[in-house]
């Protein structure tokens, strides 16, 4: 029998136009980066582009492509089939449920400006479709856009202000959904999965890649934060109607739109009991940074089920340069990991990760120390949404880290390692913990 060794599949190089218009580049290969390691894309190596990314063109950045004849990486700043047209980098920011593992290679021009705040994974063509450097590391249907019709949430918006006319809470998800078109704010409106509770307009973090509020000006935010604080009673009256409607129902404080929760404690704590009093049904979770161990302990207590804490290394410097936390330290976030489990509480990471620093040797040990001391329950893998470049050197003045093993193979070791640690994207209702 003959054995076939087909050649290697690479997909192949795009790149965008002055105009926006993506054009494919036969014989030059898409190309992944991880901090300073670059990589020609193979097809068994990414995914289809998920359903709802959206590809980006990168003003001032060349792609970087390799020549698949002369095995070689060059740098395009032009068409090589049209010389007279100019290119410029194509990257992809992948929907929820997807993990990044390369980032879109480019070279920047002089004084090119900071990127926005997504994430800017690799992308390529084969087959008559695009397809992008990601794993899929959660199934579940959350923010499927498909399944977010636009009628649906307007009809949702509707039937809302009849059941909470005056809510300011309900009012603020209401511009969530229909003007930011935030996923979470729409599935409350249309009765399903996880809805938000966002509460705290400020916050003791500085993180580089905040969404809500930002210190450099070069850096416009994707949302607004949350102007007030919605009162108990308010709280309380959007969780139920969400808890009393919808199977396995999430309730999230935490979210994009607001600084970090624990430190509007004094309207949580309260608007928990209520939500207790009335139903012991639901999940009612928090993203948090887990700064105050002593309020998070005191939530529990009022009927906090389980927590997010959000961390991008496990090296303190590296954890305080992205954080810039005022008033605690990484020993008060682990702090708070202790003793949610502890009280037996559903621990997750909201791990925000970039390719070319988490996979580097230093920070897969210090991850796997980490895990050892503390059993969590699921790492939420999340894209960083910041620029690559600035991030890796921002890590670099922090500490030193070696070259990268691979997102792939990170991901391996821990399952691995730990088999009953879970690895998924969203917050899970507790019907799906044991």
């Amino acid at each position: 029998m003959a054995h076939h060794h087909s050649k290697t599949t690479y997909l192949t190089a795009v790149a965008a136009s002055e105009t926006g218009e993506i054009i494919d580049l036969p014989g030059y290969a898409a190309v992944g980066r991880s901090a300073d390691t670059f990589t020609p894309l193979k097809r068994e190596s990414s995914s289809p582009l998920p359903h709802g990314s959206e590809l980006m063109r990168l003003p001032d950045r060349k792609p970087i492509v390799f020549h698949i004849r002369e095995r070689r990486l060059v740098t395009l700043s032009r068409n090589p089939f049209q010389p007279s047209q100019s290119v410029c980098a194509v990257a992809v920011f992948n929907s929820p449920g997807y993990l990044v593992t390369q980032v879109s290679a480019y070279e920047e021009a002089a004084g090119a400006g900071i990127l926005p705040l997504f994430s800017y994974g690799a992308a390529g063509w084969s087959g008559g479709g695009f397809r992008s450097a990601a794993i899929r590391v959660d199934r579940e249907r959350r923010q499927d856009l498909r399944l977010m019709k636009q009628d649906d949430v307007t009809a949702g918006v509707r039937a809302m202000r009849k059941r909470l006319p005056g809510n300011r809470l309900r009012r603020h998800l209401e511009k969530c959904a229909l003007v930011y078109g935030c996923p979470a704010a729409k599935n409350f409106f249309l009765g399903r999965c996880e809805a938000p509770l966002p509460t705290s307009s400020a916050c003791n973090a500085r993180c580089l890649g905040c969404l809500s509020h930002q210190t450099d000006a070069a850096l416009p935010v994707s949302q607004q934060r949350i102007d007030f604080t919605p009162s108990p009673a308010e709280i309380a009256a959007v969780a139920l109607v969400h808890i009393q409607n919808v199977n396995k129902a999430v309730v999230s404080f935490g979210q994009g739109c607001e600084g970090d929760p624990l430190l509007a404690a004094r309207v949580i704590e309260p608007a928990l009991r209520r939500i207790r009093q009335a139903t012991n049904r639901g999940t009612i979770n928090m993203n948090t940074n887990g700064s105050l161990p002593d309020v998070m302990a005191a939530l529990f207590a009022d009927g906090l089920d389980s927590v997010r804490i959000s961390i991008n290394s496990f090296r303190e410097a590296c954890y305080s340069r992205y954080f810039r936390p005022r008033d605690y330290r990484f020993a008060d976030v682990k702090e708070s990991i202790r003793r949610a489990l502890a009280a037996g509480k559903h621990v997750a990471l909201n791990y925000l990760n970039l390719p070319g620093f988490t996979d580097t040797p230093q920070e897969r040990q210090s991850l796997f120390g980490f895990v050892d001391r503390y059993p969590i329950h699921l790492i939420q893998w999340r894209n960083l949404n910041y620029d690559p470049r600035q991030y890796w050197q921002a890590m670099a003045e922090a500490a030193s880290s070696g070259p990268p093993l691979g997102m792939d193979r990170l991901l391996a070791s821990l399952r691995r390692r730990y088999p009953h640690l879970k690895h998924a994207y969203f917050n899970p209702p507790k019907e799906k913990w044991s």
